[in-house]
């Protein structure tokens, strides 16, 4: 994931409660009461967010399952030398028991 595709991303939703929010403060109604002109906005934004800004968070969503199928490739081989090793003192230790103790 590019830290830019997830910066791009923020500012687009940011946008997106914020410029409804003051057009929506913009009216008396809302003025009176801004939670309800926040509550608004936030419907706004999601809806906006999810028609139009589907693209940057494909990009954002993408870069995270690379970086996680990275790290889990990554772990998989600490894990196999981790066995492997496990193995190799498994067996020294079975050397070096006396034939009656096995």
């Amino acid at each position: 994931m590019r830290a830019r595709s997830a910066l791009v991303y923020t500012v687009l939703r940011l946008l997106a409660f914020l410029v409804p929010l003051g057009i929506l403060l913009l009216f008396p109604v809302f003025q009176e009461l801004p939670w309800l002109a926040a509550v608004f906005a936030a419907l706004i934004g999601l809806s906006l967010s999810l028609l139009l800004l589907r693209r940057p968070l494909d990009q954002v969503t993408g870069g995270l399952a690379e970086r996680n199928a990275a790290r889990k490739a990554e772990n998989r081989e600490r894990r196999s030398a981790a066995e492997a090793d496990a193995d190799v003192e498994d067996a020294v230790v079975d050397r070096s028991r006396p034939d009656d103790q096995r």
